[in-house]
């Protein structure tokens, strides 16, 4: 169990960091040479492409064993397995409430700003072949198949691949399993959480090439794109992003005050993580650090097990802000009046639709398809008019997501009577006392 007075122990003892060794500073020179590779020499900075792909792959190469880990030792140190169900049910009735509400809070900028008005697109003028992979992948993504996709062909099969949620199903059903044997599976326990050291140990060791996973994912994103392309939708762009903002300082500041912490306090204490989302738009690539980082925070590690994982599955706050803010958008450019029943049909649709989508890049627009392909007042090839500019919106669905499910991990955590308040206040007025990545895991002298 890590606690505050090994953290400052540990910490006293290490010398200052160089300013150029600090990762969000590595992550920051890196996003920016980027940029200017891939304004510049373009055709470079396309090719640099699998740099990001590789960091990305190395990332989710842990996360499976970091989920399983976490899971099952927080699960099977638990006395009362109720608390199993009620920290996951708990946890869903979060989701469902502010997915809600991300949802209703796109309607209603969109209806406010109409950044669409104006533009008198002719809806046959659209070459629909441009979107037809996501329209194809949308298909494919109906509510049954997600459910029973959950389930894994095979109990260790979730550990070779890499579906957030059947790792969840299996590390749950173990935890609950390894629990209930008493004092014979007490030796299992003891190798998991040893097997835990060496794993997010590594997960330090990973991180350590997120500078050149950002640099080459940036420097392909201009280079393919241009920053140029955005201009034309700028509204648009401009428009989410603001939205986004206002969603995570207003009303996810508003959970944060009323649950007894700073919503500011908690974005500077993730601030490396959140670099690194925004250099690779994928919240995937900083999951195993956030896992840790909360739980060193205070959170208990059984809910950090739960709400995590489900979260970047079940808590997509920026994708639902994106997701309708999105589809009026493509309704006024084509200039289709819809009315407000058929704006809550597609809220209602973009409800479910969103369900199950990985914190990855694409995802957003995968799901808009998907909602598009059924309400049919807006035709699907539509989302043409923003394909461009979609891979710039991505880092703000990532980077919004990512704060929704740091801010769910605290408040269930309160909710349920497993947060350590004094450590967390401890925590987010010192961010420096986990700084260090050997830190953020268990500690061999714990």
């Amino acid at each position: 169990m890590i606690t505050i007075e090994n953290i400052e122990a540990h910490t006293h003892a290490l010398r200052p960091t160089p300013w150029y060794r600090i990762l969000y500073v590595q992550v920051i020179v890196a996003i920016v040479l980027g940029i200017l590779l891939g304004q510049f020499w373009p055709g470079i900075g396309e090719q640099m492409k699998p740099l990001g792909d590789a960091f990305i792959k190395l990332v989710k190469m842990i996360i499976a064993p970091v989920i399983f880990l976490t899971v099952v030792t927080g699960i099977a140190g638990m006395t009362n397995m109720k608390s199993v169900g009620r920290v996951a049910g708990k946890a869903m009735i979060y989701f469902l409430t502010f997915s809600t509400l991300a949802l209703l809070v796109g309607m209603v900028v969109a209806n406010t700003i109409q950044p669409g008005t104006g533009l008198h697109i002719d809806p046959h003028s659209l070459d629909a072949t441009k979107v037809s992979t996501y329209v194809t992948k949308a298909h494919d993504s109906t509510v049954t198949g997600f459910l029973l996709n959950i389930i894994p062909d095979t109990l260790v099969s979730p550990l070779v691949g890499n579906d957030i949620l059947q790792v969840l199903f299996v590390a749950i059903l173990f935890g609950i399993a390894l629990a209930m044997v008493g004092d014979m599976g007490r030796p299992v326990f003891d190798f998991l959480e040893a097997l835990s050291v060496p794993v997010f140990k590594l997960v330090g060791l990973l991180m350590k090439f997120a500078p050149i996973g950002a640099f080459g994912a940036m420097a392909f994103t201009i280079g393919k794109y241009g920053i140029k392309s955005v201009g034309n939708l700028a509204l648009l762009v401009g428009t989410f992003y603001l939205t986004s903002l206002l969603f995570v300082l207003v009303v996810l500041g508003l959970v944060a005050y009323f649950n007894g912490f700073s919503i500011i306090k908690l974005i500077r204490y993730i601030k490396d993580e959140l670099l690194l989302v925004l250099g690779t738009s994928s919240s995937e690539s900083a999951l195993p650090n956030l896992m840790h980082k909360m739980e060193a925070a205070g959170c208990a590690k059984p809910v950090v097990g739960l709400v995590i994982p489900m979260g970047y599955s079940f808590n997509l706050d920026g994708t639902n802000i994106y997701m309708t803010l999105a589809a009026l958008f493509i309704a006024q450019a084509l200039d289709i009046n819809l009315s407000m029943q058929q704006q809550i049909l597609l809220l209602l649709v973009a409800m479910l639709s969103s369900k199950g989508a990985a914190g990855v890049t694409g995802a957003g627009f995968i799901t808009l398809a998907a909602t598009l392909a059924v309400v049919p007042d807006v035709p699907v090839a539509g989302m043409t008019l923003i394909l461009g500019v979609d891979r710039f919106m991505s880092e703000c669905r990532a980077l919004t997501n990512f704060v929704g499910n740091a801010v769910a991990t605290v408040v269930v955590s309160r909710w349920d009577g497993q947060l350590d308040r004094e450590r967390l206040l401890t925590v987010l007025g010192n961010p420096t006392l986990v700084h260090e990545p050997a830190l953020i895991g268990p500690h061999p002298d714990d």
